[in-house]
């Protein structure tokens, strides 16, 4: 390690501020990309807060995903890329392509950058959604083996996470040179929130505890820490057998959302008492569908057992993930602690 530099793209996001804080424990230099200096103030808050103060030890690139300026002053001198930077909107996009050219495009530019600065390896960041959209395995849990189908009917996002990854790996296979990748797969992302501006995985308990889901719909999701998230990306980073592998990240069985709703409650007591646990019938959700993008997007996945394995992580990295109940624990707690809930009538 020896003070090796890494470029996290996206340090103003949820899992790229766990990123750093993980990279800064392990004794690493760290760069980060921000899309405007005005959020350099807001990365260092969120590591103060956190307890960590970078000083010295980080330091700030200004680079676009959808632009090529910048990008071969972030990864000047760095041994290594977390690439974890990628749209991840809370509602729906007027054209699928805002969030796929993005995605797609500016995974390609940061691989292109590493590749001509001599970086060892990119790690990734893509999604359960390249994995687990299309045809499920008969009774078995999905693995890194799986692919999500983008002809099938998915949204936006899932599409561009897809689009996203193909598009690395055939980089990687055609044009990658000595360049390594390696991806990580995470399921919805959950654990400590930082600051204000956090993910769409959080916000979604946020809005339970305020109280803001008064009927819950039947769907069924994997839960993960940001911190193991972030443990698992180091792990992929320098292991030599994680060279052109994907690793799920998922802390245990997927849960339902009511399943969610009731850990919480469990777990944070007097302060989730707004949460419901009241469960909508499919036809409900269907109907509003027909009015409410959002909604539309969750119907093809009503009812639906999904599972994945974390078998390969633990197996290959050590990686020994936090459980799903202490994640949600965590992500309530931290709301708690920063105000980011709305107060009680």
């Amino acid at each position: 390690m020896s003070g090796e530099l890494v470029l996290v793209t996206g340090g103003s996001g949820f899992l790229g501020a766990h990123c750093i804080l993980a990279l800064l424990d392990a004794g690493y230099r760290v760069r980060t990309t921000v899309r405007s200096s005005k959020r350099e103030a807001d990365v260092i808050a969120m590591l103060k807060g956190a307890g960590t103060d970078p000083a010295g030890r980080l330091s700030f690139a200004i680079a676009d995903l959808t632009a090529d300026a910048g990008w071969p002053e972030a990864v000047a001198g760095c041994d290594y890329v977390l690439h974890v930077a990628s749209p991840f909107p809370s509602g729906v996009p007027k054209h699928e392509d805002e969030l796929i050219v993005p995605a797609r495009e500016g995974a390609l530019r940061v691989l292109r950058a590493a590749r001509a600065a001599g970086v060892k390896r990119v790690v990734l960041t893509s999604s359960f959604a390249a994995i687990g959209y299309g045809k499920m395995p008969p009774g078995q849990p999905f693995t890194e083996e799986s692919w999500t189908d983008p002809a099938a009917k998915v949204s936006a996002y899932v599409k561009s996470k897809t689009l996203a990854e193909r598009a690395a790996w055939d980089f990687i296979a055609a044009e990658g040179g000595g360049l390594e990748l390696a991806v990580v797969n995470p399921v919805g992302i959950f654990g400590p929130v930082l600051g204000s501006d956090h993910s769409t995985s959080t916000e979604f308990v946020q809005r339970m505890m305020n109280g803001a889901m008064p009927g819950l719909p039947r769907l069924s999701f994997g839960v993960v820490d940001a911190r193991d998230v972030a443990d698992l990306h180091v792990r992929a980073m320098t292991n030599p057998a994680a060279r052109g592998e994907r690793f799920l990240a998922v802390a245990g069985d997927f849960m339902t959302v009511r399943e969610i709703a009731r850990t919480v409650k469990t777990r944070l007591g007097a302060a989730a008492s707004r949460v419901s646990t009241r469960e909508l019938p499919d036809w409900l959700v269907r109907v509003v569908g027909l009015f409410n993008a959002e909604a539309a997007q969750l119907v093809t996945e009503l009812g639906k057992v999904k599972n994945a394995t974390n078998a390969k992580a633990v197996r290959m990295l050590g990686w020994a993930p936090r459980s799903r109940e202490d994640a949600l624990a965590a992500t309530g707690e931290s709301l708690i602690r920063l105000g980011l809930l709305k107060a009680s009538k």
